[in-house]
């Protein structure tokens, strides 16, 4: 007689926000292997880009923030630039530069957190996160430096950014810039050759080059495979195209080489910082769009309701975890008539299936820390 075991199911999840997010893992086992992996979406769903439709182009820039909540800066870049691409808005060269400089802020802090959690989620327990969060405050307090807010930060704008930077700004970026290859070299040293990281990433989730591309992924998901693809050298935006730089691109397509190009992409981000502060030109950082109502003696930048010609226009950045876009069509009016966000939590999640079967429960956290998604712009 042949013993066999009989398949059952378990739930990994919901989980609450402040780990991965509100998403459920429901999981088939045969043993200890995964047979078949389902993802529920939607414990985080507000109806954004519904709601979009009923206010104006400038009221929606605060829902980019709430979007991916760990890189508010380059969900704000992507919605203004879809705008500005709709309105034929040409930037100041200042504000360009303003922008790159805090997108790569962004990415140094959301991947910190990326890589400090994913250590967690391979056993190596609190050290690595709280180094992360460290540094990730230093960013942090530049942001609110520039915009008074932290978290969801609302710094760009239609045609520029809010306000420019105050004069004690540089001198604080600079001392950061100055102490982040040691903090990197620091990261390096304590997780790449780490026994418990290795053990647990290499050789599990594999995404070859052919299936990431034919899953649609971006960002270090696509590059972590194998693929030279970068949207900031593909399809320059900002100031990029002004920038020297390097792609970082994985072998495996493994969870390893995933966590190894984050911690890549810190030093490609700080090289990036050293140029943009060293070439910051000087000028406004906004462009002047018209009148509004403001207060007498004042002068107006932007009207507080802008009416796009009718068209669509998409804009596309390297966010964080991917190419992360904004779709928009207007019909003439304060509103946008449609709004979509291509969010790269959301297509970076498809293959996970196909990553976990054949895996354990462990190796499925392991493997969903990997693509580092932000449910907030799974679900929107």
């Amino acid at each position: 007689m042949t013993l066999k075991s009989e398949p059952f199911v378990v739930n990994v999840g919901p989980q609450h926000p402040s780990t991965h997010g509100v998403f459920r893992l429901r999981l088939t086992l045969d043993g200890e292997k995964i047979i078949d992996a389902d993802m529920v979406m939607g414990y985080l769903h507000r109806s954004m880009e519904k709601l979009a439709e009923e206010r104006t182009y400038t009221q929606n820039i605060p829902f980019t923030d709430r979007t991916d909540y760990l890189a508010a800066m380059t969900g704000n870049l992507a919605y203004v630039m879809a705008v500005e691409k709709l309105m034929n808005i040409e930037v100041p060269e200042r504000a360009q530069f303003l922008r790159t400089i805090m997108a790569e802020l962004q990415r140094i802090a959301s991947h910190s957190m990326a890589i400090g959690i994913f250590a967690n989620d391979c056993g190596a327990w609190q050290t690595p996160v709280m180094h992360m969060f460290r540094d990730r405050e230093k960013i942090l307090d530049l942001f609110e430096m520039a915009c008074g807010a932290r978290l969801t930060l609302n710094y760009m704008r239609i045609g520029g950014v809010s306000r420019d930077i105050p004069d004690e700004w540089m001198p604080q970026a600079h001392k950061l810039l100055k102490d982040l290859p040691n903090r990197f070299a620091e990261y390096e040293d304590l997780l790449l050759s780490n026994e418990i990281i290795i053990a647990r990433s290499r050789g599990i989730g594999v995404l070859t080059p052919e299936q990431a591309i034919a899953y649609s992924v971006s960002g270090p998901m696509l590059r972590g495979s194998g693929v030279a693809w970068d949207i900031r050298k593909a399809d320059p935006y900002a100031a990029y195209d002004k920038l020297d730089f390097d792609i970082a691109v994985g072998t495996n397509g493994d969870a390893y080489d995933r966590f190894v190009i984050r911690l890549a992409e810190l030093r490609q981000s700080l090289r990036i910082l050293e140029q943009a502060l060293d070439m910051m030109p000087t000028g406004p950082v906004h462009e002047r769009l018209g009148t509004s109502t403001v207060q007498p003696g004042t002068q107006p930048i932007a009207p507080l309701v802008f009416r796009p010609p009718v068209g669509e226009a998409y804009a596309r950045i390297e966010s964080p975890r991917g190419e992360l876009g904004y779709y928009i069509v207007s019909d003439g009016g304060p509103s946008p008539f449609r709004f979509h966000i291509r969010s790269p939590s959301f297509i970076n999640l498809t293959p996970l299936k196909q990553m976990a079967i054949g895996s354990t429960i462990a190796d499925a956290i392991v493997i969903l820390g990997s693509v580092d998604i932000v449910v907030g712009e799974v679900d929107r």
